[in-house]
């Protein structure tokens, strides 16, 4: 979230959003991103800056990890040398 703002809490240009957004999600389209964080509150503001950029279409899972954890059954995926199930 602090990656989209600047020295003054304002959101930076959307052509600097662009440049950011789009090395991040290459070499999918911004129709392909689903945003997820925590509880959901980063993931909102980084589906606004990726729309400020021009970068339309992206999807916001609401329920992020803390839905996500709740079901055993779901995959996660683990850096290498972590647990994962």
């Amino acid at each position: 979230m602090q990656s989209n703002l600047d020295r003054n809490g304002l959101f930076l240009s959307p052509d600097h959003l662009r440049r950011q957004f789009s090395d991040l999600i290459a070499p999918w389209p911004a129709e392909r991103v689903v945003h997820m964080c925590g509880s959901g509150v980063t993931a909102c503001h980084n589906l606004l800056a990726m729309e400020i950029a021009g970068l339309s279409g992206s999807k916001l899972y609401a329920g992020s990890w803390s839905e996500w954890i709740r079901n055993k059954n779901r995959p996660i995926a683990a850096m290498k040398g972590r647990q994962s199930h």
